[in-house]
């Protein structure tokens, strides 16, 4: 199983960005994926999920915010990330299953900063 993030970087308040995860070595296309973030001294937090058949979750923070999708025929997750505020500033991780408990990647940062 391997996970690669990517797309992170830093970006001034208000603005956007798009993270990927490049997923391989299990069934991409029937699993459930989340994306989820540790910010410095914090515990994982769940950010975002999107079954197999495509439906999707977020967190009341980001709701309307953060837009999660994959293309299974690329075997890649993602998450648009618009509106950033400082607060979102954190590792992203994307995860295979429900929960922050389930196999992820090295991470991607993000910070939001003026």
């Amino acid at each position: 199983v391997q996970l690669v993030e990517s797309g992170g970087g830093l970006v001034q308040p208000g603005g956007s960005l798009r993270l990927s995860c490049a997923a391989s070595g299990f069934s991409f296309s029937s699993s459930h994926m989340i994306w989820a973030r540790q910010a410095p001294g914090e515990e994982l937090e769940w950010v975002s999920g999107i079954n197999a058949r495509g439906t999707t979750y977020y967190a009341d923070d980001v709701k309307g915010r953060f837009t999660i999708s994959r293309d299974n025929a690329k075997n890649t997750l993602y998450l648009q990330m618009n509106s950033l505020k400082p607060e979102d500033t954190a590792v992203y991780y994307c995860l295979i299953g429900m929960t922050v408990r389930g196999p992820r990647g090295r991470g991607t940062q993000v910070t939001v900063s003026s």
